[in-house]
């Protein structure tokens, strides 16, 4: 794989590599359109989706930070995006390409002022793991094996400029209007800045693992205080395969349980009962060990869930309050889903947009056993999601609606629902943290 010498880290430089790739994308389109005339249209178009995805992804790969951040998220839309995209920017979530050898210790020398043979007993300048923010290397200290994440050069200093560069996109995606759309942005760029401060990620680390410790089959690695600093994360190096290698091998449904039992119950546990939750469940964030246990390795994104959300969010996960028109449309003013400004109009549009898909979406919390490998029940989420990404209704509407917490606990619902169902699991008790 190709190495890095440099990083992009200016805006004039970091907005010239996005205008090469937009004219790629006008090339494409050009290339759609003849294609049209040879091809039938879902060719033409499959051809069009590969060739965008492909050139999207190697602008953004150059780029890393919140640029290539932002692929990661849309990765896990899978509902959401043609195929093409979603295969193409998952690479965004452990396998991009890494710093060459002499900008690792460069970037190591300037964040922690010394070589990295000069704090570790060895250490592997190639990279085992580069993703958006960071890329990790293999180093030994005191007979132990150890993960040490470095972060790219520049990374925390171009957030707000490259979101800058993406938000008037990210606008005509959603639908989103000027008035108030700045909070959303805001949500996203104080996430993104946290995610870059690794002495934070080293004290949430800390903090959930203890916390979390007691649940089965959950496993999470020592983090070390005296090899970090602020761009410098070390942690002990855990044997195990990324989630999304895992569940493409055969494996047996016990073990499609164990993990997903796992998985749900750390969840349930951070959500119930700490009010902060891990918001980045991507499969490049856990792994699987040789004991078939769930480790987790990255607490970069993590949410707080303030009480005046939680309530009403989870009070709508319960059947006979959707059911109820009364409480139900008091509760979506609470979540700030409907509007005081509202027309009728977009009253009645809203309430039927999510009752439908809150109908739907709630369907694991209303039982006490559910199936994840339900083919049915994603199929139905696919077509909702492709329904109302094609409403001709609602681009007429103000799409800027709903807390700004939604960004986060819907990013990791839809990502949590992914990994269950990528593990098949079944008969997975909702309610099983409060017995454990």
């Amino acid at each position: 794989m190709k190495r890095l010498d440099k990083i992009p880290t200016s805006k004039i430089e970091r907005a010239t590599k996005l205008v090469t790739t937009g004219i790629k994308i006008g090339v494409n389109y050009a290339k759609y359109y003849g294609n049209k005339i040879t091809k039938t249209e879902e060719e033409a178009r499959d051809q069009l989706n590969e060739d965008n995805a492909t050139d999207i992804y190697d602008g953004l790969k150059e780029l890393k930070g919140s640029a290539l951040k932002v692929a990661q998220m849309l990765s896990m839309e899978k509902s959401l995006l043609p195929n093409a995209y979603v295969e193409k920017f998952s690479l965004s979530q452990f396998s991009v390409p890494p710093l060459s050898g002499p900008l690792v210790v460069k970037t190591f020398q300037k964040y922690f002022k010394k070589t990295p043979n000069e704090v570790f007993d060895t250490f592997t300048v190639e990279s085992v793991n580069a993703a958006s923010i960071g890329q990790v290397h293999k180093a030994t200290a005191n007979s132990k094996t150890l993960a040490v994440k470095i972060q790219y050069p520049g990374v925390a200093n171009s957030i707000s400029s490259d979101l800058a560069m993406v938000k008037p996109i990210a606008m005509k995606m959603f639908n989103i209007k000027g008035e108030r759309s700045d909070e959303y942005f805001k949500e996203v760029e104080s996430k993104l800045l946290e995610e870059t401060n690794y002495v934070l990620e080293l004290e949430q680390s800390n903090e959930i693992a203890n916390a979390c410790k007691h649940i089965p089959n959950l496993k999470f690695p020592k983090y070390y205080e005296e090899f970090s600093s602020d761009r410098i994360l070390t942690m002990d190096w855990m044997d195990g395969v990324h989630l999304s290698e895992f569940t493409k091998k055969q494996f047996n449904q016990e073990v499609s349980n164990k993990l997903g039992q796992a998985l749900w119950d750390f969840y349930m546990y951070q959500l119930h009962v700490l009010k902060k939750v891990h918001a980045d469940p991507h499969p490049g964030n856990f792994l699987v060990s040789p004991e078939n246990e769930l480790i987790v390795i990255d607490f970069g994104c993590m949410k707080e869930v303030p009480e005046s959300f939680y309530v009403p969010y989870f009070e709508l996960a319960v059947r006979e309050n959707i059911d109820n028109p009364a409480f139900f449309e008091s509760k979506l003013y609470e979540l700030e889903i409907l509007r005081e400004d509202d027309t009728e109009e977009e009253i009645t549009f809203f309430k039927g947009l999510f009752y439908e898909m809150l109908s739907l979406f709630t369907q694991p919390f209303q039982q006490e056993e559910f199936d994840f490998s339900d083919e049915n029940f994603f199929g139905k989420i696919a077509a909702l999601g492709q329904k109302y990404s094609k409403s001709t209704e609602l681009k007429k509407m103000n799409g800027n609606r709903g807390s700004k917490h939604f960004i986060y606990i819907n990013r990791t619902f839809f990502g949590l629902y992914n990994l269950m169902h990528d593990l098949k699991a079944t008969d997975i008790k909702n309610n099983n943290y409060k017995n454990i």
